[in-house]
């Protein structure tokens, strides 16, 4: 990544994605995008780095003060978009009210998100709810502590991808690293069951209102 801004002459902040083949342990250069991606997040909780603010620094023409051989990596990072799209219909658009919204405020865990309970999600903008973030020692620390704080997640008003996002993590060869670029649409069916809406909260909350309707 390194050596294809210097080839360039690049400067400021940009993002190079590859694929990797773990059988031949070799990447490949997918492209390179001159903007910081949804996913530095990862980046920023391994690195400790506010790479929002270097882009910053970057464009003003601020001189950096870290080097290359600054950066260090700490564990691992894992990241989740929740959507508001259903899986079960093709991962369909949704919209709608946003009648309950909690994530649980857990160690290690980050969160950034463009809405909150009241706000309405509309057809207008891209549906992401939010980006759920978790590090952890190990690939399968950070995965499982992810997991958890997604299966403890609260969202109410539309169909959305949060049950979709724990089956994936919690299946065996996503967990073991054998998932392929097509794993998701073989297995669709399986990993878009879908759980009661809402689980325990839907049904508290259905209660509290029938409670409160005249008959």
């Amino acid at each position: 990544a390194v050596k294809a801004a210097q080839a360039v002459g690049y400067q400021g902040a940009g993002t190079v994605e590859f694929l990797y083949d773990p059988a031949r342990d070799e990447f490949y250069f997918l492209e390179m995008n001159t903007r910081l991606q949804v996913e530095h997040p990862v980046t920023e909780m391994i690195t400790g780095l506010d790479l929002v603010s270097l882009q910053l620094d970057a464009a003003e023409g601020k001189p950096f003060a870290l080097t290359q051989e600054d950066v260090r990596f700490d564990g691992w990072a894992m990241e989740a978009r929740l959507y508001a799209e259903d899986p079960a219909q093709g991962f369909m658009p949704q919209s709608g009210k946003v009648r309950l919204f909690d994530i649980p405020e857990m160690k290690d865990v980050r969160m950034d998100a463009g809405v909150e309970a009241g706000d309405e999600v509309t057809a207008f903008y891209d549906p992401m709810i939010a980006k759920i973030i978790a590090h952890g020692a190990t690939r399968d620390e950070a995965r499982a502590r992810l997991a958890s704080a997604l299966r403890q997640t609260k969202l109410l008003g539309f169909a959305h991808n949060c049950d979709f996002l724990v089956s994936l993590l919690d299946d065996d060869a996503f967990a073991n690293g054998e998932a392929d670029t097509g794993y998701i649409e073989r297995n669709l069916g399986r990993l878009a069951e879908r759980n009661a809406p809402g689980g325990a909260a839907a049904i508290a909350l259905a209660g509290a209102a029938l409670m409160d309707r005249p008959f």
